[in-house]
């Protein structure tokens, strides 16, 4: 009995996996961000919280730390690189010791994309700027900082939309989503090309390409679903999600913030030290490559 409790203290008092660690996401407020924000800091990870959205990012630190976490917050618009350099020198200053960079901040179309059948010049100009080049400047922000320390992982957020088109259980999707479906593929691309710039530094660089996930941002593509094909006009927004969940995934049901979280969490661990230059899906079996 007394070795049971003695084991039992033990175990609460163990290190964290990633206590000492620090980890900047991007967009890491709601959505996707919140949930990877969530999974690092439960497993003690100071976390450094931007978004474009400087209110939900305040609240959620203030909620982790409240909880006993680690957590700072600031504004960070991806597309300005200075705004991102202020943040790491404001993470540098506080914590001193940042090691895990999570480029996740991400859009799908321009304003209004939800009720337009076909992109337009500012879909293509906002999913670059934001999607492919808020991530080359997230990972500059950060990249001679590793460099010089020998130490890093960055897990760049993808998607499933980037890997090969898939018809069957799209039929609600537009061509306004080609942008997305593009950019998606490129940072895929580029996360190849800078596992093999940073490898030799002892940098890991991996991506991780989420399915379906209830968020604003899936919220929207529902809704330019319904402008995309009658068959949906009297289904609720969720009632498609559902409804293409069930035709795309074997598993036949959504992934949660936290399921991505939890890949990450792998892929930043000492258990995938070996590995780099992987995109990861996590969506269910929609993919499988």
């Amino acid at each position: 009995m007394i070795n049971d409790l003695i084991y039992l203290v033990g175990m609460k008092t163990m290190t964290k996996l990633f206590e000492n660690k620090v980890a900047m996401i991007t967009g890491g407020a709601s959505g996707i961000g919140e949930g990877i924000t969530n999974v690092l800091s439960e497993k003690g990870a100071a976390v450094a919280i931007c978004d474009i959205d400087e209110n939900a990012a305040k609240n959620l630190a203030e909620k982790i730390n409240s909880a006993g976490g680690n957590a700072i917050s600031g504004y960070v618009d991806v597309v300005d690189k200075k705004s991102l350099d202020e943040f790491v020198s404001y993470i540098n200053s506080e914590f001193g010791n940042l090691s895990i960079c999570i480029p996740n901040a991400g859009v799908v179309g321009s304003k209004d994309f939800s009720y337009r059948k076909d992109y337009n010049d500012s879909d293509w100009e906002m999913t670059i700027d934001v999607n492919l080049l808020g991530v080359k400047n997230t990972v500059d922000s950060v990249k001679d900082k590793f460099i010089s320390s020998k130490e890093g992982k960055i897990v760049i957020i993808s998607s499933h939309g980037g890997r090969k088109p898939r018809g069957t259980g799209d039929k609600g999707r537009g061509n306004v989503q080609h942008p997305y479906l593009v950019s998606k593929a490129a940072v895929i691309q580029y996360m190849h090309l800078l596992a093999q710039e940073l490898g030799p530094h002892n940098i890991n660089v991996n991506a991780v390409c989420p399915g379906r996930i209830w968020t604003p941002i899936w919220e929207a593509i529902a809704v330019n679903n319904k402008e995309v094909n009658p068959e949906y006009k009297e289904m609720s927004n969720y009632e498609i999600f559902i409804e293409q969940i069930k035709q795309v995934m074997p598993l036949g049901r959504p992934q949660t913030p936290e399921d991505i979280g939890n890949a990450v969490s792998f892929l930043v661990s000492p258990d995938a030290s070996e590995i780099t230059g992987q995109a990861l899906n996590v969506n269910g079996g929609a993919s499988m490559n």
